[in-house]
């Protein structure tokens, strides 16, 4: 099993943050929320943190994942689930490839 990891290049990673960004987007537009409106929900001093994040740069802290998923609406395990799957793409797959395997 060890031998079918894949270790992402900088390149992957960057991919993977720029395909969070565009989920980031939908879920704050399901919400009917600008940029603006969602760092207000979560006490944010700038909105262009979310602009960054929506264009795949910087990453929300870890500390924060379950404000974020209330403000967007979202069940806290389903989205740190997802957010690990796009930021820690390894974790993710020894985490739960079996499981979703099965």
């Amino acid at each position: 099993m060890l031998a079918e990891l894949h270790k992402s290049t900088p390149e992957e990673a960057r991919e993977h943050r720029a395909i969070f960004g565009q989920w980031l987007k939908v879920l704050r537009e399901a919400e009917g929320l600008s940029q603006r409106e969602l760092a207000d929900r979560l006490s944010l001093d700038y909105y262009t943190f979310i602009s960054q994040l929506e264009n795949g740069r910087g990453k929300i802290p870890a500390h924060r994942y379950a404000e974020w998923a209330i403000a967007l609406g979202q069940e806290p395990k389903n989205f740190v689930k997802t957010l690990l799957k796009y930021y820690e793409p390894l974790t993710y797959q020894i985490l739960f490839d079996d499981a979703d395997a099965g």
